[in-house]
């Protein structure tokens, strides 16, 4: 058996299929006792996403309502206010969430953009909240900035494997991909990185996708596993709905090849049944977004959120004392630069 107790750098497909194809209850029982040594195994953290910059994107992501390249309906709006963005922050952490992601529709950000954009970090902070920013490429110089404010992790998923990755993005390459993980890695911010799956991509595009983040030098601290949101205008609009077992599958492979890792169940939870996320709770999920939207796709109401987490007695993970970030000196600082 492969060493799973521990983490790895050198794993191959052919390992990470010989994980997934083991019968359902064993692979699902490897993943669950993996968990529990890492993690409290009913706590799950709580996340907000909110969209700051809405629409226009240049890229041509397949899959995504903000390209500028499809006809989605959606609109390109102006970035938010800070003092907005902190408010909603603020009615957040008072619904129970503990980390608060924000997302722009950029191919990278833009120097006027970035004066705002740490405000943001600077001002989430205060309120002791876990922060995550997706903006896109960064250059040395953006990842330096965002490490300055205190920036907790970076959004970047790779999406998919590098192999099929050319059928669902060409406005940009996986390798620019991996060029900015690493300028976020060599500023000192923590990773988010993951994929979406039910794109129409083999199995073995799953592997590989996982196979390249577990060997990265430093695994990221967050992997979000996301499903397929069909977008109307898109050209994945149609592609159907991938099979949920195979999906709670891939989530315990995560779990097995990157132990300490957050396993984040992400996009698609909407279409999901309580059954289905229950089981990737108990493969290693432990971490979901509330609220009624995903940037711009639908999400699960928080009302059942809290149902489903009664039912199977999960309660909020709490962020560590060392995890919060609060002052008078970081509240002074957001003031004073959203000004």
């Amino acid at each position: 058996m492969s060493r799973t107790s521990e983490e790895r750098h050198d794993w191959t497909r052919e390992e990470a299929q010989k994980l997934y194809d083991q019968p359902f209850n064993d692979l699902i029982f490897q993943a669950h006792s993996l968990h529990r040594r890492y993690f409290e195994p009913n706590k799950v953290q709580i996340s907000r996403l909110l969209s700051i910059k809405t629409g226009g994107c240049p890229e041509d992501c397949a899959y995504c309502s903000q390209s500028a390249h499809h006809k989605t309906g959606l609109s390109a709006e102006k970035l938010m206010e800070v003092e907005r963005v902190i408010e909603e922050a603020r009615k957040a952490k008072a619904a129970g969430a503990s980390r608060y992601c924000m997302g722009a529709a950029f191919r990278s950000p833009k120097e006027r953009d970035l004066d705002m954009i740490c405000a943001m970090v600077t001002g989430v902070k205060a309120l002791g909240m876990e922060t995550c920013m997706t903006l896109g490429m960064l250059s040395d110089a953006h990842a330096k900035r965002l490490a300055a404010v205190g920036l907790d992790y970076y959004n970047h998923n790779i999406d998919t494997s590098e192999r099929y990755y050319k059928e669902i993005i060409t406005t940009r390459t996986f390798a620019d991909r991996l060029e900015t993980l690493d300028r976020v890695r060599a500023a000192g911010i923590k990773i988010c990185c993951g994929g979406i799956l039910g794109m129409g991509e083999e199995p073995e595009d799953r592997f590989d996708m996982l196979v390249t983040l577990a060997n990265l030098p430093q695994p990221p601290e967050s992997v979000p596993i996301n499903q397929l949101v069909p977008v109307e205008g898109t050209p994945l609009e149609n592609v159907p709905p991938m099979d949920p077992i195979a999906f709670v599958r891939t989530v315990a492979l995560a779990r097995i090849m990157m132990p300490r890792s957050m396993v984040r169940l992400s996009a698609g939870r909407a279409e999901m049944s309580d059954e289905t996320q229950a089981l990737c709770f108990f493969a290693g999920a432990n971490s979901i977004f509330m609220g009624d939207t995903l940037l711009t796709t639908e999400n699960t109401e928080e009302g059942s959120d809290a149902h489903l987490f009664a039912r199977l007695g999960l309660s909020p993970m709490e962020l560590k004392p060392e995890d919060r970030t609060e002052s008078c000196a970081a509240r002074e600082t957001v003031h004073a630069a959203a000004l």
